[in-house]
């Protein structure tokens, strides 16, 4: 399993003072240095946090340095403003990975995975308009097996499973809810490779449920923010950094 570590937070903390500190560049660096996989940001329309800007920053600072940039978005956000638009993003930052993401202009955070069957037709339009790129697209979708086979129908190369719902019955104790979703994931993992699609997991995910996650299956990558940034006001960032990869890497 592989750590992204999503830096929105960071540029949320930035942006709430109009400068550059903390500087998300110093940040992505320090990632880097600590041994993570790869970076991800989820630049929104209002650029609430990351901005189209660091997307193409961060993007060549991980092309630099040889690990993988996972930009998120929902792919059909059109330019607003400074926003520029997530497919023009795309095509700026060339990731190596983009994640589709459902998202509303008015959502706090991803709270759902795309649905089977809706827009089918859109994305696919998506798809074949960066077809020619080298990024591999992954679709968010909720832990549901049907979820898994649109995702591979529509010609997706990964899926990044939603695990809110997760990591919300972890949380509460809620020991049949838990198993419960814990099967359900286990089954929605086996079936991703059935259909040779990648596996990556994210929302919620922390120190605490992490090894609930790892008892599922074989994932390919988890991108984490929030937990890393909450959990760095304990333990400071680098040793927050460390503390995921050992607990990620070790089998």
């Amino acid at each position: 399993m592989q750590l992204s570590v999503n830096l929105n937070k960071i540029a949320l903390l930035r942006n709430s003072r109009g400068n550059d500190s903390p500087s998300l560049i110093d940040y992505a660096l320090l990632c880097i240095e600590l041994g993570v996989d790869g970076l991800t940001l989820h630049p929104r329309p209002d650029h609430r946090h990351a901005t189209s800007e660091d997307a193409i920053a961060i993007a060549k600072i991980c092309k630099d340095n040889n690990i993988e940039f996972n930009l998120e978005g929902n792919p059909f956000s059109l330019p607003m403003g400074a926003f520029q638009g997530f497919q023009n993003i795309c095509n700026l930052s060339t990731p190596n990975q983009i994640t589709l993401v459902p998202d509303s202009l008015d959502q706090i955070t991803s709270d759902h995975g795309w649905q089977p069957d809706y827009l089918a037709t859109e994305l696919k339009d998506f798809l074949l308009n960066i077809k020619d790129s080298s990024s591999r697209c992954s679709l968010f979708i909720d832990i549901n097996i049907r979820a898994v086979e649109y995702a591979a129908d529509l010609g997706f190369q990964r899926v990044e499973f939603y695990t809110g719902p997760f990591a919300h019955y972890i949380e509460r104790n809620d020991i049949e809810k838990t198993n419960k979703i814990k099967k359900e994931l286990t089954l929605c993992i086996d079936k991703a490779k059935e259909l040779n699609l990648g596996i990556n997991a994210g929302h919620d995910l922390n120190l605490g449920n992490l090894s609930h996650l790892k008892e599922c299956g074989v994932i390919d990558e988890v991108s984490i923010g929030h937990a890393i940034m909450t959990d760095a006001l304990k333990f400071g960032f680098r040793n927050t950094i460390i503390k995921y990869l050992e607990l990620i890497r070790n089998d």
